[in-house]
């Protein structure tokens, strides 16, 4: 059975940078030789490991790096720190502003014999 990991590094510019590999020793490797001058990390340096998970299945491992790319800081510190407790409460909530007047809402009369409301 073949490994694979999702990795978190904090890079030198305070920003976090998610992962997966098969070989975690080796992607590590690379990402402090900057043996891609171009890459993200490599720019970065150095990089230090925050957080690691083994997963069985890669399709998993590959799903769950990109779930939390989408995360927001506050909710990546809370899994570097061991906080899965918190991680529901600290999803991003996007709400939709909009303007409510008095003349959107209307008053809905019940029947005066049944008590039913007309919908």
């Amino acid at each position: 059975m073949k490994l694979s990991y999702v990795y978190i590094l904090l890079c030198a510019d305070d920003i976090y940078y998610t992962g997966v590999t098969s070989n975690l020793d080796k992607r590590l490797t690379k990402h402090l030789s900057a043996k891609y001058p171009e890459s993200y990390t490599a720019k970065r340096l150095p990089v230090d490991l925050m957080f690691y998970t083994e997963f069985t299945d890669i399709n998993f491992a590959i799903a769950t790096e990109k779930q939390i790319k989408n995360w927001s800081r506050a909710k990546k510190e809370a899994i570097i720190a061991g906080e899965f407790e918190a991680l529901p409460n600290l999803a991003k909530k996007k709400f939709k502003k909009f303007a409510v007047s008095s003349s959107d809402f209307f008053l809905l009369k019940s029947h005066p014999e049944t008590g039913e409301i007309p919908w």
